[in-house]
């Protein structure tokens, strides 16, 4: 027999087994790092101020713990609760930020491969107003490797370099509990 990628594997020993993996700033780490998916478990204990514009659908399936989607839509903040043994098919392009607070959260996150030409992007948003504050788009080849790069450039901005061009306000770079804080009295936001 030739099982390419290995025989079955139990899920939860390879989790114990790759537990250092999972930290922030992305928290994934690939299952499968060679096959025709992108197969991603991600830790918990992760939060965020950037939002990701994916070109395909993901799978997200909360296996223990819950986490949340901050997801910027006809010109609002929403929010999508992801509780334990929730799936959630996201479609292409809904621009969404993972919250993970849950330190023991897990999510077995699956996702396409980019076909060339089709570009993901991150972004960050004012979280007064909804202005977009900056963003980087690039043919995306690895979660893991790709994605702390750009968070990299964005937080290496000067402090004027992140003020909303639309209302004024300084954006906290990756200080998540002070954007999160804004958006508490955001005048965009629905929950």
């Amino acid at each position: 027999m030739d099982a390419k990628y290995g025989l079955p594997k139990n899920l939860m020993h390879w989790v114990d087994d790759h537990r250092d993996q999972l930290k922030p700033p992305v928290c994934n780490a690939a299952i499968f790092p060679d096959g025709n998916y992108i197969i991603n478990m991600v830790g918990g204990g992760n939060q965020r101020t950037d939002f990701h514009d994916n070109p395909t659908e993901e799978i997200f399936y909360q296996l223990r713990g819950e986490a949340f989607l901050i997801v910027w839509d006809r010109g609002r903040f929403e929010r999508i609760d992801l509780k334990e043994g929730d799936i959630f098919l996201q479609p292409p392009h809904l621009i969404h930020s993972p919250q993970r607070p849950d330190p023991d959260g897990l999510c077995l996150l699956i996702e396409l491969p980019r076909p060339q030409g089709r570009h993901d992007s991150l972004q960050w948003y004012c979280a007064h107003c909804g202005t977009e504050v900056w963003k980087a788009s690039k043919q995306l080849e690895s979660l893991v490797d790709d994605l702390p790069k750009v968070y990299g450039q964005f937080y290496a901005l000067k402090d004027e370099e992140r003020v909303c061009p639309g209302c004024g306000t300084q954006h906290p770079g990756k200080d998540y509990r002070i954007w999160h804080e804004q958006l508490r009295s955001s005048r965009v936001r629905d929950f």
